[in-house]
């Protein structure tokens, strides 16, 4: 226990080291954090950019809202040394079927992705990209929708799943052949025309013309065979990648945005241990390839992070140590070989799900080891 303690103190001392300036980000890894403020008051926004900017956070991942507010944001943002992911919203067809909310089964509501309009997305996109671009931003990012393939985020699912007993994860035949699978892919084949259009705005941006293009960070699960508690259907994030690059995906797009959120099991268990090392390679990062390859593109795990419901403070943190430095090291070989290029742990702020890592008007140890530069 004394060596444990001496462990966590001396990690204190260097994470109060390394973050009392603006750490300097490897080349070709962007590392930030999860930063959903966009909807805040200014006030709100300038004291949370405060404690980023104190932290050393050079990246987050947020949304940008149209119109003065959302541009003011992003220059507020930039001028303290913090660049935007910015996670672009869908935009769809006027008149579009939308999934009621709340509902009885916890998925958000909004239109499915097959009524995503390239029309109505250049109408929103391109003038709030001029207006930026005007105001001097320079992104880090566009990520175009989140969550596609599960049906927390995508409408063209069925509600319940319409299997009886148990969820199904769709793979890339059922794309072409199951009913519901078939629908899930006109969304898909809709997604790929607004990528074109983000692309095509690109091209002719006056400072964000080589910012990288972000495909939708995918739900990978890690055991697909197990049974859910509710019966939903998904997508397989490795049949996502196949249909959408098999339609032209890859000359759309320079990154795949990726989650992951670890199994939480006996921290410290070199079993458990191996477990999520496995998982991580077959259902995650599999797909992540070497800049230039010609099978695929590098990843951004644009949502990573363990849980951590004690709501003590400071919170007891032991176990969410151990299992961030055991994943820092399983993606240390992926960020070597570029088939990672970008981190974004999830969360700065989380009101529900216990992923929150400024906590009592901190940031806690947790944080300060997940966007520590590798």
């Amino acid at each position: 226990m004394e060596k444990l303690v001496g462990k966590i103190f001396a990690l204190s001392c260097i994470f109060c080291l390394c973050f009392g300036t603006q750490p300097v980000q490897k080349q070709n890894l962007f590392l930030g954090v999860n930063a959903a403020i966009a909807s805040m008051s200014v006030d709100q926004q300038n004291a949370i950019l405060t404690q980023l900017h104190a932290a050393g956070i050079q990246y987050i991942r947020s949304g940008i809202l149209p119109g003065d507010k959302g541009v003011d944001f992003a220059r507020r943002a930039q001028a303290q040394g913090i660049r935007i992911l910015w996670l672009i919203q869908l935009q769809y067809r006027p008149g579009a079927p939308s999934r009621p909310w709340p509902n009885a089964f916890g998925v958000w509501g909004g239109p499915p992705l097959s009524a995503a309009d390239p029309d109505q997305f250049r109408k929103y996109f391109e003038p709030l990209l001029a207006k930026l671009d005007a105001d001097g931003v320079t992104l880090a990012g566009f990520e175009l929708g989140n969550e596609i393939n599960s049906p927390m985020f995508n409408a063209d699912f069925s509600l319940p799943a319409e299997t009886p007993t148990r969820s199904r994860e769709f793979n890339l035949w059922d794309l072409s052949h199951d009913p519901e699978a078939q629908q899930v892919a006109k969304g898909y084949l809709q997604y790929l025309k607004l990528l074109a259009v983000i692309k095509d705005v690109r091209l002719r941006s006056k400072l964000n013309q080589h910012t990288p293009i972000v495909s939708a960070g995918l739900v990978f699960s890690e055991a697909p065979d197990a049974p859910r508690k509710v019966r939903l259907d998904a997508v397989s994030a490795a049949a996502t990648l196949d249909f959408m690059r098999a339609n032209g995906l890859d000359d759309l797009v320079d990154v795949y945005g990726v989650h992951t959120y670890p199994w939480t099991d006996n921290p410290g268990n070199p079993g458990a241990a191996a477990g999520r090392r496995e998982r991580l390679q077959k259902y995650v990062l599999a797909e992540c390839q070497p800049p230039g390859s010609k099978g695929g593109k590098p990843c951004w795990i644009t949502e990573w992070g363990i849980a951590n419901h004690d709501t003590s403070c400071p919170p007891r943190e032991t176990n969410q140590i151990t299992l961030v430095n055991e994943t820092r090291s399983n993606f240390q070989p992926y960020i070597a070989q570029k088939r990672v290029t970008g981190l974004f742990y999830y969360a700065w702020l989380d009101a529900r799900e216990g992923f929150a890592i400024y906590r009592c008007d901190h940031l806690t140890e947790t944080g300060r080891l997940a966007l520590t530069p590798f």
